[in-house]
C-alpha cells in the first residue's frame, strides 16, 4: 500500500486524470461535495492525501507520503529532502518578475537599488536578485502580490505567471523569467531507494503514461 499526496488547487485534476491512468481512482477529490482529505482507490491498493501544494514536499520528506505530485516553483523555493522523479509535464508556468505597465523599466536590472518586491517566493527572489548582484528589500505576501506595484507598496513583484490575464488586468508587466515550472513526482528519499511498497512498479507506470517521458 503507498500513499500520494495530492496538491489542492490547479494541480489536482490533472494529477487524479494522470493517477487515474494507471489504475488509481481518487476521482471523488473533484466532487465540490466531499469533504474528505484522505480517500482510498477502489481496490484498496494506494490512497492519497489532499494537501495544499505548499505542504505535498512536507508530507513526503516526513514519510507520511511515498509520492507526491508538486510544482517544480514550491520545490525550488523549498528545497525539500525529496527525491526529484519525473517532470509530469502539465502545470506550465513561470515565475517572473513583474512592474506597471506605466513604469519605464524594461530589465529587473533597471529596478532602482534597494527597491521593494512582494512575493512569496522569498528564497527564488533572493537568489534571483543576488545573482543580478542587485540589492532589493523583499515584502513576503501570500495573496494578491499584484497590489504590491498598485498600491505602491512594492516597485516589482516575483510572482508565478500561466496565462498573463491576471497581470494584464492588473494593468503590470513582465520584465524578466526566473524559470518555468511545471508539475514533478516526487518520493521519499528512503522509500524511492529502498523500493518499499513495490514503488518502482508505480513509478514506472507513471512514467509509461506520460506523452514523453523527461527525467527531472
Amino acid at each position: 500500500m503507498i500513499t500520494i499526496a495530492l496538491p489542492k488547487g490547479g494541480l489536482l485534476s490533472d494529477s487524479i486524470r494522470l493517477l487515474k491512468s494507471v489504475g488509481l481512482d481518487f476521482s471523488a477529490f473533484l466532487d465540490s461535495s466531499n469533504r474528505q482529505l484522505e480517500i482510498w482507490d477502489a481496490n484498496h491498493t494506494a490512497k492519497a492525501l489532499l494537501v495544499r501544494n505548499y505542504d505535498v514536499p512536507v508530507y513526503v520528506e516526513y514519510g507520511q507520503a511515498q509520492l507526491g505530485i508538486v510544482g517544480y516553483d514550491i520545490l525550488r523555493e523549498k528545497r525539500p529532502q525529496v527525491a526529484h522523479l519525473l517532470d509530469l509535464q502539465f502545470g506550465h508556468c513561470r515565475l517572473s518578475v513583474a512592474v506597471r505597465a506605466a513604469s519605464s523599466y524594461q530589465s529587473a536590472l533597471e529596478l532602482p537599488a534597494h527597491c521593494r518586491v512582494a512575493t512569496k517566493f522569498v528564497q527564488c527572489a533572493n537568489e534571483y536578485f543576488n545573482r543580478l548582484d542587485l540589492p532589493v528589500d523583499i515584502v513576503p505576501l501570500y495573496g494578491s502580490v499584484e497590489l504590491g506595484p498598485i498600491t505602491g507598496m512594492s516597485e516589482a513583484i516575483v510572482d508565478l505567471v500561466a496565462t498573463g490575464r491576471t497581470l494584464t488586468e492588473n494593468n503590470l508587466v513582465e520584465l524578466d523569467k526566473l524559470f518555468d515550472s511545471t508539475a514533478r513526482l516526487i518520493a521519499h528519499p528512503l522509500s524511492y531507494r529502498l523500493n518499499r511498497d513495490h514503488l518502482q512498479a508505480w513509478i514506472n507506470r507513471i512514467e509509461a503514461a506520460l506523452p514523453t517521458a523527461i527525467v527531472s
